[in-house]
């Protein structure tokens, strides 16, 4: 990557930079791509109002604290239970 931004012009930049805003692509876009489906999924699994925002990563956040091992054991059994698996 350093290579090509050696050989692009300053105006090369400025194009994709516009491009970009136009059209976006990258991690960025591929996340929200990925939330849309994650919505749709939710949604017809009987999720009321969700939004791809709801499933987007919080990049500009300090990361949650990390759940203890018998939390996350509670929410896979509350997802179960919800969902008519074992309880």
């Amino acid at each position: 990557m350093d290579a090509m931004l050696d050989r692009m012009s300053a105006r090369d930049v400025a194009e994709w930079q516009a491009y970009a805003t136009l059209d976006p692509f990258g991690e960025e876009r591929a996340d929200f791509r990925a939330a849309i489906i994650a919505c749709t999924v939710a949604s017809a699994m009987g999720a009321k109002r969700c939004k791809p925002s709801d499933f987007m990563p919080l990049l500009d956040k300090q990361p949650a604290e990390p759940q203890s091992e018998e939390r996350m054991w509670q929410t896979c059994k509350a997802f179960a239970a919800a969902f008519g698996g074992k309880k």
